[in-house]
């Protein structure tokens, strides 16, 4: 099969593959609280199975993803791809109709197994992108993601008006739809000549991490990303909470922010991103983006108004140009058989952060805006974000000085 046939047939499966992903997770997140409050004895027995729930998804992404990252480095992405799609369509109507709580947990960790497979898809953008376009894919990729992010909860709440569990159902159809197209239509990316032997001691978290540090730039990079992550987890967990105490801001305000900042976003990713690479090259993109978020972040802390506040939202929108040219970079830097797993070492990282990124978010919160606090300053959670990503930066700019250079590459990528 020639190469342009993949791009062609891959490129929107593979948008579509993220969005059902992100949509299946997010169509139950106004679903999950009220579900679990049908099964709980009590209010705390139902905080309690909720975070139970969070954590599960997180944990088995953070074990699974360097699984399915190493399988299809083995098997070729497409059926790795295939796979998780139809598990995840039968994982779906297992959820409908699960009959207490601990068959939603089971659920739940079955899900976020086969949600691992974004792993197969960074990697299957990463096969067939050449080096003019990879960055563009990968910000693409992004975009789908915020799209999924922003449609989901929405739609999620619409169905659930008619039926809790009918959001599980239609999360199954549209996985099996998906399944039975990329059936048809998607093709191996994976040439046999670049596949590798699977190895345990590859495929799990500790030994992904190991096979980085045979790329000191990409290990970097991937210290950087999670510096990032975390960054972001703890905006996620406190935006609300900050919001609603500083400024008074009601459920719309904060749905109005949180989609200004998701749309906006994806406008960056989806149509900006391959603009501005071609204007200033990956590397200071990606610095670019990161110095963006970081001033974001210190804004939104010492905003003084909700004006103030919301002035800073472009900014934090323009800032999602370094995650793809972040991704496009490791892409070219590892080999066509490492790909899956560096891309699973990546998620793994990130999906364990996340578990954490809450913690350290509310704790923030808590002990600097608590009543009568020591040192009151409410906010600190955000100052916290942007010293992480200042740390992120800086160790971007060591690793990508250590990136070989791109085969091919124009004066402005060479000179970055």
């Amino acid at each position: 099969m020639s190469r342009s046939s993949p791009r062609q047939a891959g490129i929107p499966f593979i948008m579509i593959t993220v969005l059902l992903d992100v949509l299946t997770f997010s169509l139950t997140i106004p679903v999950f609280p009220s579900l679990i409050r049908q099964f709980a004895v009590s209010e705390a027995s139902a905080a309690w199975w909720m975070g139970a729930m969070i954590a599960a998804f997180s944990i088995m992404q953070f074990l699974f993803a360097p699984v399915l990252g190493a399988l299809s480095d083995r098997f070729g992405r497409r059926k790795v791809i295939l796979a998780s799609i139809a598990g995840m369509a039968i994982d779906q109507l297992f959820m409908a109709f699960a009959p207490g709580l601990v068959w939603l947990l089971v659920g739940r960790m079955v899900a976020g197994l086969t949600a691992a497979n974004v792993t197969a898809a960074n990697a299957y953008i990463a096969d067939i992108s050449g080096p003019q376009d990879r960055a563009k894919n990968f910000g693409m990729m992004g975009a789908a993601f915020g799209v999924g992010f922003i449609t989901g909860p929405a739609l999620g709440g619409i169905l659930a008006e008619v039926n809790l569990h009918l959001p599980f159902m239609v999360a199954a159809g549209l996985a099996g739809l998906n399944f039975l197209y990329g059936l048809l239509v998607l093709p191996e990316s994976l040439a046999p000549a670049n596949r590798r032997a699977f190895s345990l001691a590859r495929a799990n978290p500790v030994g992904s991490l190991r096979a980085l540090a045979m790329h000191p730039a990409v290990l970097g990079l991937a210290a950087s990303r999670t510096c990032m992550v975390l960054a972001m987890g703890v905006m996620q967990m406190v935006w609300v909470l900050y919001t609603t105490k500083r400024f008074g801001w009601s459920e719309l305000d904060n749905g109005l922010s949180l989609a200004a900042v998701g749309l906006t976003t994806v406008l960056v990713q989806g149509v900006l991103i391959d603009r501005i690479v071609k204007k200033l090259g990956e590397p200071r993109t990606a610095l670019l983006g990161i110095g963006l978020e970081a001033t974001a972040y210190a804004g939104y802390g010492a905003a003084s108004s909700a004006t103030a506040f919301a002035a800073f939202i472009p900014v934090h929108s323009m800032s999602g140009i370094s995650s793809p040219a972040i991704q496009s970079i490791v892409a070219r830097s590892v080999g066509a058989d490492e790909q899956g797993s560096v891309q699973g070492a990546f998620a793994s990282m990130q999906s364990l952060t996340f578990i954490l990124a809450p913690l350290i978010g509310a704790e923030l919160f808590e002990h600097f805006t608590a009543e009568g606090a020591a040192i009151p300053i409410p906010g600190m959670p955000f100052y916290f974000g942007a010293a992480m990503l200042a740390l992120a930066g800086l160790v971007a700019a060591w690793a990508m000085r250590r990136v070989p250079a791109p085969k091919h590459a124009d004066p402005v990528t060479e000179a970055a």
